[in-house]
């Protein structure tokens, strides 16, 4: 079958790296009671503090058991960034209140929440060798092109390389700010990579190249990956991909909202790893 060729522009300004994330996602409970000195909002706020503590205990927890690093300087350094972290609620799930026979009006939230590491302990620990290849390490899916700058005409290839297994969507943010999501697309459903191992876009069932042309422009390339399936987002078909409809500030919330599921050994509700990487990227003329 003739190879469909879809055309966008875009070329990488260095290795250009402007935003990177790790995080942990999970879903838990808070719980207040009123008693005699809270309001009913004083009662949610303490709540919401419950939950936001048990997801960043939860989350702690989840590190010290799947985290085993043989670097133990660099094990220290990842604990002590999610020792630090922030946490941020995603979503709130449900919100119920319910009287107790011993305490009265009570309150109980579910949240998802996103448990954010420190940034500079972070980049600590990955300076350390061979941080981003460590599958005991937190997920760390990196995004690389083949060439430092390219001009009009050329075709760009995308890479990406995670250090465990791993669920992904790629998109791609033109100079006019238009969304495309290159991975999942119509002909390559599959979005689950193994970790270790270094995958090609286009590639296999792509039906697409990305091939540089005007207009030219600063533009993006996304990756969101995490170790359950991640939260839908609005498409529709534009030729061999897809055009995302959904709007671009509410894509990354959306993405988190991650597909939890029952692991073999029958838990649930564990914590999802989470990694997102943007690389900057431009376009140039032929000299």
């Amino acid at each position: 079958m003739k190879k469909v060729f879809f055309v966008v522009s875009l070329v990488i300004l260095l290795s250009s790296q402007l935003y990177a994330a790790q995080s942990t996602i999970i879903d838990v409970e808070g719980y207040a009671c009123m008693g005699d000195d809270k309001s009913r909002k004083q009662t949610e706020q303490a709540a919401m503090a419950d939950a936001k503590r048990s997801a960043a205990g939860r989350a702690m927890t989840y590190l010290k058991s799947e985290t085993q690093v043989k670097d133990y300087v660099l094990e220290k350094d990842i604990f002590n960034a999610y020792a630090q972290a922030t946490v941020k609620v995603i979503q709130e799930l449900e919100k119920t209140w319910a009287k107790d026979a011993d305490s009265g009006d009570c309150y109980r939230i579910r949240i998802k929440a996103e448990i954010v590491p420190d940034e500079n302990a972070m980049k600590k620990a990955a300076q350390a060798k061979d941080f981003a290849e460590d599958p005991a390490a937190p997920l760390k899916v990196k995004l690389w092109t083949d060439k430092q700058e390219y001009k009009e005409g050329d075709k760009v290839k995308i890479y990406l390389k995670g250090n465990k297994p791993f669920y992904a969507r790629i998109l791609y943010k033109d100079a006019a700010g238009n969304l495309l999501q290159l991975l999942p697309n119509p002909y390559r459903g599959e979005n689950y990579f193994n970790g270790g191992v270094i995958y090609e876009i286009p590639s296999g069932n792509d039906r697409f190249d990305l091939e540089v042309s005007p207009p030219f422009g600063q533009e993006n390339i996304l990756i969101y990956a995490a170790t359950s399936a991640l939260g839908d987002i609005n498409l529709g078909a534009q030729g061999n991909v897809y055009r995302v409809k959904s709007k671009s500030a509410d894509v990354p919330l959306l993405t988190r909202g991650l597909k939890v599921e029952d692991r073999v050994d029958g838990r649930k509700d564990l914590p999802s790893e989470f990694s997102e990487e943007v690389l900057s990227i431009k376009t140039g003329r032929s000299n």
